[in-house]
């Protein structure tokens, strides 16, 4: 197995031991100064990702900040030798609870070494849910970079007005699954701006989608959790306006979130003075087209972040087919699976077996390992690779943030709150929790564990909670 520095635990100490803070309640102990510097940056959603060069990115900022006072010097960071013995004989009788169905898989990784300390059918492909989102968040990261934005854009061909016919614009869609109507009325602003200065007062509007190709539907068929995908949406086709720009959790969707976007971006233009002649049209823009104006979504890394602390399943679909432009193969269902398998192929990630059908884990014919999950959160973890740090600050922390806020409520797992990250995973039948926790010997370890044909959600999810509560003993 690849190794990791030792450096990886001292990282992983100060991520949990800041995780409260990272995620928004700052009453948590964190130092005053990394207080101060987080309310500073103005943002919401995690950590800062400053700008710099994509191939270079910078590391953590949580973690220079709180090193010398969190972090304990590393040769005191020694995992006891005991240690996979306890492992077993904690973890073994948990995991033949009947609320976690009749084989679940588990896997505990010491992130330091790369060393697995406990598993039981950790090689074994299954039903991922939504904890395949780090497998989503480490290949867009490591294909796309973290200061990477997606655009969304408006184009014309035509060099200057024509008399009285209209000059025709083009909104192209970028696959930014994060805009809304506040960042397309100030698209709408740039755009009356420049056709001013040109002379433009009438438009015909038309909306490019050919950025994606393949089935917009997701095979789980409509649903609440997700809009048809797109390559251009407004507030991910919400249909209710209290929900529009919340994100992140169900709503009645949209069956065409691109036609209702380019309607709203015509009346946007209209406010701004421009004539629009007829409703949008759907057509392909021009080639040769200039660019009238651009809005960009924030850099992946703040989008993994928001994914992964609030499950989004729009977010999660645009990514890969992010990563499937980037690889240069078909923004699809199919284009995409071929991407990300073959990024994390590329990363000597252990793969095998793996079936990544969707980004979001919605598709039931996913397939991942516990060992694999554990091997994304180590090298998440891994110093030399801080681009995927958003990977461990976008977990959702125990019984405070995001899909965990309201979980680690009963006794057998007050422990963990506050103390664990992890991802959440929930389909009919399926249930699965994957994320880290400083265990004994001030090590970090990352956890996966995966069941199936569960008898009840809540049931499960309790017991997925008591078992990673017991590795904070």
């Amino acid at each position: 197995m690849w190794q990791l520095t030792a450096g990886s635990a001292v990282l992983g100490l100060v991520l949990a031991a800041g995780a409260v803070a990272l995620a928004g309640p700052w009453d948590s102990g964190q130092r005053k100064a990394e207080r101060d510097w987080a309310a500073a940056q103005g943002r919401t959603g995690g950590a800062h990702h400053p700008g710099g060069h994509p191939g270079k990115p910078a590391p953590a900022p949580s973690a220079a900040g709180v090193l010398d006072e969190l972090a304990p010097p590393v040769e005191s960071l020694s995992a006891p030798a005991d240690l996979p013995d306890g492992l077993r004989k904690t973890l073994g009788p948990l995991l033949e609870s009947p609320d976690l169905g009749p084989a679940p898989a588990a896997s505990v990784v010491d992130v330091a070494t790369g060393k697995q300390l406990f598993g039981e059918r950790a090689d074994r492909p299954m039903a991922p849910a939504s904890t395949i989102k780090i497998a989503t968040a480490v290949a867009a990261l490591s294909a796309l970079g973290p200061d990477h934005r997606i655009g969304t854009t408006v184009v014309t061909a035509d060099d200057k007005a024509k008399g009285d016919d209209p000059t025709e614009i083009t909104l192209v869609g970028g696959g930014d699954a994060t805009l809304d109507r506040k960042r397309l009325r100030a698209l709408a602003e740039d755009t009356a701006r420049a056709l001013r200065d040109r002379g433009v007062h009438e438009v015909a509007l038309r909306f490019d989608v050919s950025l994606y190709s393949g089935p917009r539907e997701h095979p789980i068929g409509p649903n609440d959790n997700i809009a048809p995908v797109t390559a251009l949406m407004n507030g991910q086709g919400r249909l209710d306006d209290s929900a529009r720009d919340s994100f992140g959790g169900p709503a009645p969707r949209s069956g065409d979130p691109a036609g209702d976007a380019a309607d709203v971006f015509a009346d946007l233009l209209r406010e701004r003075g421009l004539k629009t002649s007829g409703p949008p049209v759907m057509r392909k823009a021009p080639k040769d087209a200039d660019r009238l104006a651009v809005t960009y979504s924030r850099p992946v890394s703040a989008l993994v972040e928001r994914m992964l602390t609030n499950s989004d399943n729009d977010i999660a679909e645009s990514l890969v087919r992010q990563t499937a432009i980037k690889a240069g193969r078909p923004a699809s269902f199919a284009g995409a699976q071929q991407a990300v398998q073959a990024e994390l192929k590329e990363q000597k990630l252990p793969v095998g077996g793996a079936l990544l059908r969707d980004g979001s884990g919605l598709n039931r014919h996913d397939r991942i390992t516990s060992g694999l999950l554990t091997a994304l959160l180590a090298r998440a973890a891994d110093p030399d690779r801080p681009e995927l740090r958003p990977v461990l600050t976008g977990l959702p922390v125990a019984g405070f943030s995001g899909t965990l806020q309201g979980r680690y409520t009963d006794a057998d797992a007050i422990t963990g709150s506050g103390m664990i990250r992890a991802k959440t995973g929930t389909l009919t039948g399926v249930n699965s929790l994957a994320g880290t926790v400083v265990g004994p010997g001030g090590r970090l370890l990352a956890f996966a564990f995966l069941a199936e044909k569960a008898p009840g959600p809540d049931t499960a999810q309790r017991a997925l909670d008591h078992l990673s509560a017991e590795l904070t003993s």
